[in-house]
């Protein structure tokens, strides 16, 4: 199309900022759009899999938030940055999606390794070796099953606050929720959680690798 032609292709790498693969995706370019997609595709479905306990139904989440994102990019208007924007999206899917698995019996799931963690786990280690990398996922994976034990009135304002980066008024929003009882469940969901963490080796106090842990003190 001509607004492509007219369009300068940004180079598809990590250098490449998201504002500038944003615009070139909202005049046409598939090449910066695929580039974008790619680069939040893992973190999307981290807080999928976050929100939603079973495996299933945060791949489904995914794939529905990111056909979201493309056919909402047209009238993204860049006043928040696109990470931010993507993660309201994706948690309106999730939530869509836990209202219809309330009306079908949810399916029991073994604890089990997300299938992302490992190239997260990287990412956050740098150059660590692998046996470093093996001790990120291995957290990640205690993590998540600590989280699955929550129950969701705990568990979805503690993961969109400490993991989707939410402020508590986005988060009374996206629940429905008054603004207190946000921050009383956040602040139960971490005391519950840190409770649950407390004998493995994602203990805050016992690991240095507990800043992989979301619980802090209410913001």
């Amino acid at each position: 199309t001509l607004a492509r032609r007219m369009t300068p292709r940004p180079a598809s790498g990590a250098g490449t900022p998201d504002a500038e693969l944003v615009v070139a995706a909202q005049h046409g370019d598939r090449d910066a759009l695929e580039a974008l997609l790619r680069r939040h595709h893992d973190r999307i479905f981290v807080l999928c899999r976050r929100l939603c306990r079973d495996r299933g139904d945060a791949e489904d989440a995914a794939q529905n938030a990111l056909i979201a994102i493309v056919r909402g990019l047209p009238r993204f208007d860049h006043d928040a940055a696109f990470t931010t924007w993507s993660y309201r999206v994706a948690t309106n899917a999730c939530l869509d999606e836990l209202r219809r698995r309330g009306r079908r019996p949810m399916p029991m799931e073994p604890p089990e390794d997300d299938g992302t963690t490992h190239g997260i786990a990287s990412r956050a280690i740098g150059g660590a070796d692998p046996g470093d990398v093996a001790v990120a996922d291995e957290r990640r994976g205690v993590l998540q099953q600590a989280l699955d034990q929550l129950p969701d009135e705990f568990r979805l304002p503690v993961v969109l606050r400490d993991v989707a980066d939410l402020d508590y008024a986005e988060i009374a929003e996206q629940l429905g929720l008054p603004p207190g009882t946000v921050r009383s469940r956040i602040a139960r969901g971490r005391a519950k959680l840190a409770a649950l963490l407390d004998d493995t080796d994602l203990s805050p106090g016992n690991q240095s690798g507990a800043a992989d842990v979301p619980v802090q003190e209410p913001r």
